[in-house]
């Protein structure tokens, strides 16, 4: 008789054992009533958290602002040049300050290791400088001598299979593991017979080319736990690696993080060459080169997981087609208004010689012609475009540092003086 049962001791058992379980009951009929309002009460609050949070994706998101305090990690022979001129056109856009190579040099104490004072008025500008894009190799604790706190740190990558074809042959001429050895085939054959540790600041573009920019040993020893480290300590140091394969997708999602404009991130390709230096590999040479450069071939690897890896979090494969479809119609608008030949020309065949690009070994590096008719607005827009890196480079540092002597670049330029080029001469 369930809890009853002690109540038969009782005077009036009976009575009790009614009484004691008519409470019994009203104390569970209140306790199902309290479960239930409960129950209730968390599936409205439920509902309401799920209504709440649609109407939170239908509100427009908060507009980002513009990141204007930018470094860019420049590494070689990967496309770096055509982002060089996106910065410096972003850069003269908005009149921020360009961290540019002090006196007459035109990279940033390559292939030392950076120091803040090979940045031009350093000691009196101090951490004053919104943009820093001139090669290189880096040096985390001084670039941020150089760049504000909140600068925003990218870099790029390529294959490093093309990459070493394209080095051996912008380097023939310098680089002794290259010299000595008839093709980039030849060379892939045996690289240690041709190539020196002793000619390792010579050699440094026969091997790992993109570990040594990122201030690391490119002769290092492919060991695992210390590859890991590095990975992880230039996952720490930049907010951004893109991949020079993917190059317009790679521009998309620089626009996206850096909340640029599409026209901030439009380009003319710059340094590249004519088909008819290009080597083709073979099968072996390709295999050869994922043994010879492996600390490259590692960084490579990652770092393109983690750039697709980043677009589906941030963009979305659908929204990127589009918009890499929106950049490639906006650059043949822009090749059609400013090119004359639609297309980059041979070095033999670029008129105005202001728009020759410097030439470096067996290759044949292209450059554009502009369209004679153009109004002055436009003409300078398309100047911008093509104008190649150590021209422009001079060019900023005069406007930068008028009191300075200007940099021979050994190349005719586009405009002697500021004052000559607002008055944009025809320059074909």
């Amino acid at each position: 008789m369930w809890r009853c049962g002690k109540e038969l001791l009782d005077k009036n058992p009976l009575k009790l054992c009614i009484s004691r379980h008519a409470r019994c009951l009203i104390i569970f009929s209140f306790c199902l009533g309290l479960s239930c309002l409960s129950g209730f009460l968390h599936m409205r609050s439920k509902s309401h958290r799920i209504s709440k949070s649609h109407e939170e994706l239908l509100v427009p998101p908060t507009p980002c602002r513009a990141k204007t305090n930018v470094m860019f990690l420049k590494t070689h022979k990967t496309a770096s040049s055509t982002v060089l001129n996106i910065m410096f056109r972003f850069a003269e856009r908005h009149n921020l300050t360009v961290a540019l190579p002090a006196d007459q040099l035109v990279h940033l104490g390559y292939p030392s290791t950076f120091m803040a004072h090979f940045v031009e008025g350093f000691e009196t500008i101090g951490q004053n400088y919104n943009i820093m894009c001139n090669h290189l190799r880096f040096n985390p604790l001084e670039v941020r001598k150089v760049m504000a706190a909140n600068t925003f740190y990218f870099s790029i990558l390529r294959n490093p299979i093309p990459l070493l074809e394209s080095s051996y042959i912008y380097y023939k001429d310098y680089v002794p593991a290259f010299r000595s050895s008839k093709d980039v085939n030849e060379f892939l054959e045996s690289p240690t017979r041709y190539y020196q540790p002793a000619d390792h600041r010579k050699n440094i573009y026969a091997r790992n080319i993109m570990w040594f920019d990122f201030g690391y040993d490119n002769n290092a020893d492919d060991d695992t736990n210390y590859t890991q480290a590095v990975l992880e300590q230039i996952e720490h140091n930049f907010h951004l690696i893109l991949i020079a394969d993917y190059f317009d997708e790679s521009m998309i999602l620089l626009k996206h993080t850096l909340c640029w404009d599409l026209d901030d991130v439009i380009y003319f390709k710059l340094n590249s060459r004519s088909q008819d230096t290009v080597q083709t590999l073979t099968p072996e040479s390709e295999e050869q080169i994922k043994a010879w450069c492996s600390l490259d071939w590692k960084l490579y690897l990652h770092f393109n997981q983690s750039f697709w890896r980043r677009i589906e979090e941030t963009i979305g494969l659908e929204v990127l087609e589009k918009e890499v479809g929106h950049l490639r119609s906006r650059q043949r608008e822009l090749m059609e208004t400013c090119l004359s030949e639609q297309e980059a020309v041979r070095k033999d065949h670029i008129k105005n010689k202001a728009l020759l690009p410097f030439q470096s070994g067996a290759a044949n590096i292209l450059g554009y012609n502009l369209k004679q008719d153009l109004d002055n607005t436009t003409l300078r827009t398309c100047q911008k475009m093509v104008i190649p890196e150590l021209q422009y480079t001079s060019y900023l540092y005069a406007v930068q540092h008028p009191h300075k002597k200007r940099k021979d670049v050994g190349l005719p330029l586009l405009w002697t003086s500021v004052q000559e080029k607002m008055q944009l001469p025809g320059s074909n």
